[in-house]
């Protein structure tokens, strides 16, 4: 099948475009809110332009949306708190730090180090369950609903896009 007549992605693009949008609308807002705090010109210049890569990147990768399994069009929501956003980046972090200790067990020769990456790691997984766990419960992060889930990544994205700097 050629790539213009697929009408849908698949469920693997729909799940690794959710992963891509919501890591970078995370990051997005985090520069924002920290660029005010940067005194460097030449620094305050690589916030400016990393703003504006991930503000191009959302962009792009929002127009994805209508394609996505289990897309649903919503209505304009009242956007969530911060709490949603404080989580989602302390998920971000958790999962990232799942991957680094992983990636590092398979690098590492040293028995002692292996075993303290190897109980760091058991570590972070269940850091990331309880942030996980939290953000189900309090409906920052509808797992279990895809079109939900699609629909939390286009308000944060537009959120992120709309803050100023």
């Amino acid at each position: 099948m050629e790539h213009e007549e697929r009408k849908l992605l698949a469920w693997h693009e729909t799940l690794e475009l959710h992963e891509i949008v919501a890591f970078q609308s995370v990051g997005l807002m985090k520069l924002k809110m920290s660029i005010k705090k940067v005194t460097d010109h030449d620094l305050k210049e690589l916030y400016t332009m990393c703003i504006h890569d991930l503000e191009k990147n959302l962009k792009e990768l929002l127009k994805f949306y209508p394609s996505a399994q289990g897309y649903q069009a919503r209505e304009e929501e009242d956007l969530r708190e911060d709490m949603g956003f404080f989580s989602a980046d302390l998920l971000g972090l958790s999962k990232e730090l799942v991957r680094c200790l992983a990636a590092a067990i398979t690098e590492t020769a040293t028995p002692a180090l292996r075993k303290t990456f190897t109980n760091q790691l058991m570590g972070a997984i269940h850091g990331h369950e309880r942030v996980f766990n939290y953000m189900h419960k309090h409906g920052y992060y509808p797992a279990y609903d895809l079109g939900h889930l699609l629909g939390h990544d286009i308000e944060n994205a537009q959120k992120a896009l709309r803050m100023k700097l």
